[in-house]
């Protein structure tokens, strides 16, 4: 899924059970074309903590929808 923001940012989201490099391969292309339009890119996984996958890039558990953590 992609939103696009008011002022003409993106953001892009996709779920998965688990994750690898591969996942973020459509979003590493969206963040090429967009530039400093695009502030971030997430997976959403079944897995239990938050993952960097490099600049922008991040994968987080699905449970990160509705927990909080210090």
């Amino acid at each position: 899924m992609t939103a696009r923001w008011p002022c003409g940012s993106y953001l892009r989201w996709r779920n998965t059970r688990t994750v690898r490099s591969d996942d973020f391969c459509g979003l590493r292309h969206l963040a090429a074309c967009l530039g400093d339009r695009f502030r971030a890119g997430i997976v959403r996984y079944a897995g239990g903590q938050e993952l960097p996958f490099g600049e922008k890039l991040t994968a987080l558990p699905i449970s990160a929808l509705w927990t909080t953590e210090p």
